[in-house]
């Protein structure tokens, strides 16, 4: 009787063991798993736009969507000329929206880093697909993180990456509190040559099996080149952290490379016992390509298999034939909702929403321009 006591003992040891090392399957990204991810996230139906501004002095961006207590609640970026600010709204059905106030705003001190620009994203939210969708804490905060700098203009100067967080619940508009310092920089002495121009969008999970032997994975994209930085495409790479403070760069190179244009603002989720990396592209052929939504597949998180597919949205109504990119993707009782931030050729920038079963169409429209008023 002992001795089974103890194999059952070992043999629990060993489940506890394994589950504490690799929480996550681990399966061979074919191209039959690429299909079947796209078929699970595709949304051919465009509802339209369901956040527009209401005059034509600002412009809307970027959609992150998280979930508390039955309620959907939306950050999202304006710029009005000055620089972009981090703002908050609400919304019992993911389609209509409220806006509740600003979360980050510009500083009054002058001397600060990022004065002029605060674009801020949720951090370690629950990625399960179809699942809680809950903003999650470490270090009881909910943390944001952020590309800053102290230029005007839009996404002007040189930008570097922050971190941002709150002890109180993000589901109020409130001020974040800021670490006082960028946390990845291209002034940094330690600089990649795919990053040492300037720094956009990141995206913060939490690396619950370690495969980077890190706590936190941030994927950011930033523009750079080994001779010419400026001039460089826009790429995604990684950076780790195992206190949400200290970053630093992962890898030797970055994880989505298409060499010219942009490869951007990354939003990861877990589908299907596999990672999936939303993305947009743009201008990988010339302008004339503008910008779209793509997806990448991966069973660890650091290498990834691109989509060579069709896109997941791309510019088809009047409102997105500018552009129409930078997911953030959600699945709620059955339906997928793919936001973006939709923009036309009249320059106007707001956000819509593209799903995966027809549920009819948004009645927003951007404000009329004065010359379409006469």
């Amino acid at each position: 009787m002992r001795k089974l006591k103890n194999v059952i003992i070992i043999s629990i040891s060993i489940v506890f063991i394994g589950c504490g090392t690799s929480k996550y399957k681990k399966r061979d990204i074919t191209n039959d798993v690429m299909l079947e991810i796209y078929n699970e996230i595709k949304t051919p139906y465009k509802y339209g736009l369901v956040m527009v501004p209401t005059d034509n002095s600002y412009k809307m961006d970027c959609p992150s969507v998280f979930k508390k207590d039955g309620k959907w609640y939306m950050t999202y970026l304006i710029f009005e000329g000055r620089g972009y600010e981090t703002w908050l709204a609400e919304s019992d059905d993911l389609l209509h929206w409220k806006h509740l106030g600003k979360v980050m705003s510009f500083s009054k001190d002058s001397t600060e880093w990022d004065v002029n620009q605060k674009a801020g994203y949720i951090a370690l939210q629950d990625p399960t697909w179809g699942g809680s969708y809950e903003w999650k804490k470490y270090d009881d905060k909910y943390w944001m993180s952020y590309f800053g700098g102290n230029t005007t203009g839009y996404e002007a100067g040189i930008l570097s990456m922050g971190m941002a967080y709150s002890e109180n619940l993000p589901t109020t508009a409130h001020e974040f509190k800021r670490l006082p310092e960028p946390v990845l920089s291209p002034h940094d002495s330690n600089v990649k040559w795919w990053d040492n121009s300037t720094m956009y969008k990141s995206s913060v999970i939490r690396d619950v099996a370690k495969e980077t032997g890190h706590e936190f994975i941030m994927y950011y994209n930033a523009r750079g080149d080994s001779i010419n930085p400026a001039k460089g495409a826009e790429r995604i790479a990684m950076a780790v952290s195992n206190d949400m403070k200290q970053w630093e760069r992962y890898g030797d190179k970055p994880l989505i490379n298409h060499h010219k244009g942009i490869s951007g603002d990354a939003f990861i989720q877990r589908i299907n016992n596999t990672w999936v990396m939303f993305y947009f592209g743009a201008f990988w052929t010339g302008w004339d390509q503008g910008a779209f939504n793509r997806f990448a597949v991966s069973n660890d998180l650091i290498h990834w298999k691109d989509w060579e597919g069709d896109d997941l949205i791309n510019s088809t109504e009047d409102y997105d034939n500018l552009f129409a990119h930078k997911s953030f993707v959600v699945k709620d009782n059955g339906i997928v909702y793919h936001f973006y931030c939709a923009v036309n050729k009249k320059q106007q920038r707001g956000i819509a929403v593209a799903t995966s079963k027809d549920i009819g169409k948004s009645n927003l429209h951007f404000v009329k321009l004065d010359d379409e008023k006469k």
